[in-house]
């Protein structure tokens, strides 16, 4: 039997920042499979010209079989831009835009015309400026697919951390942490553990949410009210769990290598440590979701759009995590 191709749909994000370059750099590249950026042609045919990269744009079709990644060439299911996109220049009349190749790009999975989404970064004021509430993509990804609960996963080599809460400010999170949201979230990340990278029997790092994990009361009573009960509820349903550890002391080789993913309560507490791990190689997952989708793990860098100066490797690595994972759905390997 044949080998399957993979059709990876690919957002290039904010068209003023980095991502049109990032995807034209990976373009060059060759790739077992075949990627189709969802975005305006004229905008990528503009960047390349800027960067003084040659790159054939080819058209889709959904219909025919994928074919594998030809370097020099770039698959287009085009979108228009509003208005002319300037490197640098935010413009909220594009703000649609952005919003538009998302929601192509989970049609096309929904309907498997593609087998997982990769995106580039998008810039969140700008979409809210135009008058549109966007707190991030994990959030649109959610409710485009009509899944009532997902979580931000970031991974880098030898290291996974989980959120329970993603963009929230800091003092609304204590509420946030509930049981229910704990069951939930620990559950979908056990479960994606096991389907998404095939672990066999997942073991999760929980993280507490006060300093030294409350200090059994002292430091508040998150951990003994919340956590500790739901932990034990989900270790009888047979679930793998460390903690609450405090997150000062968490994330040592000791506890690391006994565990497939670190589980973090809010943005802050786990990120910051992931990032400095594997800033520039890591990537963003979103757990929980019908479809496989990752992401860069940076921002839109405005000041670096146009100037042949960004790095494509987090985009890399995303595209490489997406095969990884499309590979294990189809039960051909495990990761």
């Amino acid at each position: 039997m044949a080998e399957t191709i993979p059709r990876i749909a690919i957002t290039p994000g904010e068209p003023a920042g980095i991502g049109p370059d990032i995807v034209l750099a990976i373009a060059r590249r060759a790739w077992q499979a075949e990627l189709v950026v969802i975005g305006d042609p004229e905008l990528l045919r503009r960047r390349a010209a800027a960067l003084g990269m040659e790159i054939e744009l080819l058209a889709l079709d959904p219909d025919a079989h994928p074919q594998v990644h030809r370097p020099g060439t770039l698959r287009v299911d085009p979108v228009p831009l509003a208005a002319p996109a300037t490197p640098g220049v935010l413009d909220p009349a594009n703000a649609r835009y952005v919003l538009d190749t998302l929601q192509r790009a989970v049609d096309g999975c929904l309907a498997g015309t593609f087998d997982a989404l990769v995106t580039a970064p998008v810039q969140k004021s700008v979409i809210n400026d135009a008058g549109i509430p966007f707190s991030g993509h994990t959030e649109f990804l959610a409710e485009a697919t009509r899944t009532p609960r997902v979580v931000m996963m970031l991974a880098t080599d030898g290291l996974r951390v989980a959120l329970a809460t993603t963009h929230l400010p800091l003092k609304k999170v204590p509420d946030a942490i509930t049981g229910d949201l704990l069951q939930q979230t620990l559950t979908i990340l056990h479960r994606d553990l096991i389907g998404r990278f095939g672990c066999a029997t997942p073991r999760i790092a929980v993280l507490g949410l006060n300093p030294h994990a409350g200090e059994g009361g002292h430091l508040g009573r998150e951990e003994i009210d919340i956590i500790v009960p739901a932990l034990e509820r989900l270790r009888s349903q047979g679930l793998v769990l460390q903690g609450p550890l405090p997150a000062d002391t968490a994330f040592n080789p000791k506890v690391l290598e006994h565990c497939d993913a670190v589980f973090a309560m809010y943005h802050d507490q786990g990120l910051p440590v992931l990032k400095y791990a594997g800033f520039g190689r890591a990537v963003n997952i979103t757990l929980g979701l019908p479809i496989i989708r990752t992401s860069v793990d940076h921002g839109t860098a405005l000041d670096l759009a146009g100037s042949g100066e960004a790095s494509a490797d987090s985009l890399v690595a995303a595209i490489d995590t997406a095969l990884q994972m499309a590979s294990q759905n189809r039960g051909e390997g495990r990761h």
